[in-house]
């Protein structure tokens, strides 16, 4: 397990958080003296995907790419 001192944990504080998020663990000291030991949290079973779960309940219109086509070239002045 590797040890840190105080000041390194400070300065590198980002870098080490990473570490510990890959599943790694350190140890922070003072003088050489152990003082907190830091440990990834075990993650939690993540909540079922929720893509595709209004599968059947909407229907998009076939023409639904050129709704309101008309309406949007006159307000910006362009006709087809």
């Amino acid at each position: 397990m590797t040890i840190v001192n105080i000041h390194e944990a400070k300065t590198q504080l980002s870098r080490l958080l990473a570490r510990v998020g890959r599943g790694e663990s350190f140890v922070i000291a003072k003088a050489g003296k152990p003082l907190a030991r830091v440990v990834p949290i075990d993650a939690t079973v993540a909540p079922k995907s929720r893509l595709g779960f209004m599968k059947g309940e909407m229907a998009v219109p076939k023409d639904f790419d050129k709704m309101g086509r008309d309406e949007i070239a006159q307000m910006f002045g362009s006709a087809e």
